[in-house]
């Protein structure tokens, strides 16, 4: 299935049995594919790995750009326990997408909507300041908040401090008692879980169990402990408590400096792809694209690659991978907002030689068939795999492959009005 954003893209023309250059055509020049399949596989692989700990799937910023709903279904359907967002506004478009299992929201402002995400059963990570709020809303909703207590055991972000954590537990206590809120849960967040020889995960780790200790000796009866994120699920079972909270892994990126995905048993379940949209002969010396940073060496083909920094690809990236026809080019002289260019060699493309106008380009994907992968883009950008995927902008639609029926959109239209196309399943015919 196919969610367009709302670019006016159209259907490509296609050669063939709906093919061009020997690959499966989608309905739009640029997409992401999600593939569902490989997020239920990841999930699963969590799951083994934590046992008997449950798997909160993390979906925040939008399932790190491949798309928060169909995520998280397929995430449910593979045995995740909970959700975890950042915003309550995130939480509350799961909500309304009809989405029901345990929901956890942990980043707020005094602006936050705390009376809609009690209204809406979602839990609330609360770090000190908010439970005033967080009362007032139950009261207003006459209905009790669920809450999980955020301590910082070294992380320096929100949390409440060690110093400070009897008091908030004892507060939280008195207005359990008073039927105000439930203590859902109590957690923390690693800092170095993906250095997995650094000595500070321990000592949060210690701090954790100390502070554990406070709340059941005030009457704390938590329903979920949770403080491992993907590394921890990973390499540190003393960390799992009743509950990990796995966000990068089920995308089937690796979190570890020197482990690849297929090391990890993880299938990263996003791949970038366009199409070339003009190429072009040139002599040797041309200058290309925004400062002349590069120029031919020789008689040369310019291949243009219709994404650029607008679309999430990071400016800095120069040199960063595209793969045409099973050949992997590297990005020349300066991305631009749009587009890039690479440099495919002499084609002689004007004079009747090959062309590749019009062939797939794919940026990163799993990697599988020896093609560029994400981290091979953070490399170029000097940055982490998290961020190549997370940063797609909502100008690249994201289309879907291999959904199970429930994991379908309950709405018959995508943005726009446009209702969305099928997209072909892993054997190639359309999906339901």
């Amino acid at each position: 299935m196919i969610y367009p954003a709302a670019t006016g893209d159209r259907p490509a023309v296609t050669g063939p049995a709906g093919t061009s250059h020997g690959f499966n055509r989608t309905a739009h020049e640029r997409s992401a594919v999600i593939d569902l399949e490989a997020i239920r596989h990841n999930v699963r692989r969590l799951a083994a790995a934590a046992e008997p700990a449950k798997v909160m799937a993390v979906v925040k910023a939008d399932a790190y750009g491949h798309g928060a709903v169909p995520v998280a279904r397929a995430a449910l359907e593979a045995g995740a326990s909970w959700l975890g967002v950042a915003h309550i506004s995130e939480a509350l478009a799961l909500r309304a997408a009809g989405i029901e299992a345990p929901l956890l929201a942990w980043l707020h402002t005094p602006e936050s909507n705390f009376g809609a995400a009690v209204a809406a059963g979602v839990d609330i990570g609360c770090s000190g300041w908010e439970l005033e709020q967080i009362v007032a809303a139950a009261r207003e909703q006459e209905r009790p908040a669920r809450v999980h207590l955020k301590v910082d055991t070294g992380l320096g972000r929100n949390g409440a401090t060690v110093e400070v954590w009897d008091r908030l537990v004892g507060e939280a206590v008195e207005y359990q008692d008073q039927g105000l809120l439930r203590v859902v849960g109590i957690f923390s967040h690693l800092a170095v879980a993906d250095e997995p020889e650094r000595p500070e995960t321990d000592d949060q780790l210690a701090a954790f169990r100390e502070v554990l200790a406070i709340a059941e000796d005030a009457g704390v009866d938590p329903e979920v402990r949770h403080l491992a994120n993907t590394p921890a699920t990973l390499s540190r079972p003393d960390t799992h408590f009743d509950l990990v909270r796995a966000g990068l892994g089920i995308y089937g990126l690796s979190p570890f400096e020197g482990q690849t995905s297929e090391e990890l048993g993880l299938r990263p379940a996003m791949t970038l792809r366009t199409v070339v949209s003009h190429c072009k002969d040139v002599h040797s010396g041309q200058g290309v694209s925004y400062g002349f940073n590069y120029r031919t060496s020789g008689e040369s083909t310019l291949g243009l690659i219709p994404l650029g920094y607008a679309d999430g690809v990071p400016r800095v990236a120069t040199g960063g991978p595209v793969r045409v026809e099973g050949v992997t080019y590297p990005v020349v002289g300066r991305i631009a907002m749009d587009q890039m260019v690479i440099d495919l060699g002499p084609l002689d493309v004007t004079r009747g030689g090959h062309s590749v106008l019009g062939a797939e380009a794919v940026l990163f994907g799993d990697g599988s068939d020896g093609g560029p992968t994400a981290d091979d883009w953070a490399r170029a950008a000097g940055t982490n795999n998290y961020e190549i995927v997370t940063r797609i902008s909502p100008r690249v639609p994201r289309t879907y492959i291999n959904e199970s029926p429930s994991n379908e959109s309950p709405s018959s239209e995508a943005p726009g009005g446009e209702a969305p196309a099928s997209e072909p399943t892993a054997t190639g015919t359309p999906a339901p």
